[in-house]
């Protein structure tokens, strides 16, 4: 994952220029999506939190610091979402976000496969399989 999005990019080079302080947030949340969510990190195709069992999780304590060669942070913990209480649909994207709910998306990004969640499953994504870089 490496787009950032149109809110992030600006808040950065704000900051960058010394324009305006970009305060980061203390804790950011991996969020799932059915369609992609594009440069303006719309939630429009975010799985419903409401009676379905989804919720953001926390990715700020399992995140590596990024390799000073590569520039990549990756989680040091699966990441595991569910277990669904209706059907989920298929999530094809995910996005770092800022907020537990409703917030700003701050990167996007496809999901290594398309996975259908019925009521049920989990979604679960393995250590050291998400990674995020500013490219």
């Amino acid at each position: 994952m490496s787009a950032m999005t149109n809110y992030l990019e600006k808040k950065l080079l704000d900051h960058t220029l010394g324009k305006a302080a970009y305060t980061m947030p203390a804790t950011v949340y991996l969020a799932l999506f059915t369609a992609d969510p594009g440069e303006a990190g719309s939630t429009a195709a975010e799985i419903t939190a409401s009676s379905s069992g989804y919720a953001r999780q926390a990715i700020t304590s399992i995140m590596s610091a990024a390799d000073a060669s590569s520039g990549t942070s990756s989680n040091g913990q699966a990441i595991t979402f569910g277990p669904a209480t209706i059907d989920w649909g298929t999530i094809t994207h995910v996005a770092v976000m800022d907020a537990a709910t409703g917030g700003n998306a701050l990167l996007v990004g496809a999901a290594a496969t398309g996975r259908t969640i019925q009521s049920g499953d989990s979604y679960q994504i393995a250590a050291g399989s998400f990674s995020a870089v500013f490219a």
